[in-house]
C-alpha cells in the first residue's frame, strides 16, 4: 500500500476533523468518539449517511489512521480514537502534494503560492519571520 493509500480521502478526512475536534475538547483518556456523534458533528457542513460513514471509518481503520474500542456497556457501540495528530497527516499530505505537482522541490512549491496570492504587509512579515527562524 503506497503512502497516498495511507492518506485520508477528502470526505474521510471530514471524519479524522471530527474526531480531532473531539479529541481537543475532552480528555484523551477517554474512551473516544462514537460514530453517532462523528456523523452528528459531518452532518453539520456534509450531507453523510450511516452507511457511508460506516464504510469510511472502516478505510480509516485500515490505513491505521483510526483506533477503536468496543463500548463495555453495548457491544454495537464503538469509541473511536486518532492514531496519528492532524499536524502529522498534514505534514505527509504536504509532502505527498510536493511531490506529486512539484516532483519534489519544495521551494518550487512555497514560491508557487507566495507569487500566487495577495499578501498585506504583516503577511510578508510573517513569512520573513518563518524564514528568519527556518535559517537559525
Amino acid at each position: 500500500m503506497g503512502n497516498d493509500e495511507k492518506m485520508p480521502t477528502e470526505r474521510e478526512w471530514l471524519l479524522m476533523e471530527a474526531i480531532w475536534s473531539y479529541e481537543e475538547k475532552k480528555d484523551v483518556a477517554e474512551e473516544g468518539i462514537t460514530s453517532s456523534e462523528i456523523l452528528d458533528m459531518v452532518c453539520k457542513t456534509d450531507e453523510m449517511t450511516v452507511r457511508t460513514e460506516r464504510v469510511l471509518m472502516h478505510h480509516l481503520v485500515r490505513k491505521g489512521l483510526v483506533g477503536y474500542t468496543v463500548d463495555a456497556h453495548d457491544s454495537r457501540v464503538y469509541h473511536y480514537f486518532s492514531k496519528k495528530t492532524k499536524e502529522e497527516c498534514l505534514k505527509e499530505k504536504q509532502q505527498d502534494f510536493i511531490n506529486l505537482y512539484f516532483s519534489g522541490n519544495r521551494v518550487g512549491a512555497a514560491a508557487s503560492f507566495i507569487k500566487d496570492i495577495e499578501l498585506s504587509d504583516s503577511d510578508i512579515k510573517e513569512l520573513e519571520k518563518i524564514l528568519m527562524q527556518r535559517k537559525k
